[in-house]
């Protein structure tokens, strides 16, 4: 088994997953269509509509403290307009301190071990 690093961890699994929740939010909240929301991520129609379908970024799932914080960076891009690679980027780091991007190492990743510090270390 191949041991993945926490930046793959961050492109492969925790990006999408973010991606998916706040494609979500933008078409149930914000009523935006894909091809806004394509425009929103720089990325493809193709892509959103995986996302939302859940056929993409669908291994993980947030708890409701981490739900909420994706609620207010949908609202933070949509209504104050900010960027939202800067703010999918500030998620990753928000979840990368509070561990969750352990969680999710751990369950992508069974050589993953509980005495593990990569994210942590200077």
């Amino acid at each position: 088994m191949q041991k993945l690093m926490p930046q793959e961890i961050e492109v492969w699994y925790l990006i999408p997953a973010l991606r998916r929740e706040l494609s979500k939010i933008f078409i149930k909240e914000y009523g935006l269509s894909q091809k806004k929301i394509a425009k929103i991520f720089g990325t493809s129609e193709a892509t959103i509509s995986h996302y939302t379908k859940s056929k993409r970024g669908a291994e993980v799932k947030f708890p409701k403290g981490e739900a909420v914080k994706i609620k207010k960076a949908a609202k933070d891009i949509i209504e104050k307009k900010k960027d939202a690679f800067k703010v999918v980027y500030g998620l990753c780091v928000e979840f990368k301190k509070s561990k969750t991007l352990c969680k999710i190492h751990k369950s992508q990743d069974k050589s993953f071990s509980d005495k593990c510090d990569v994210c942590f270390r200077r």
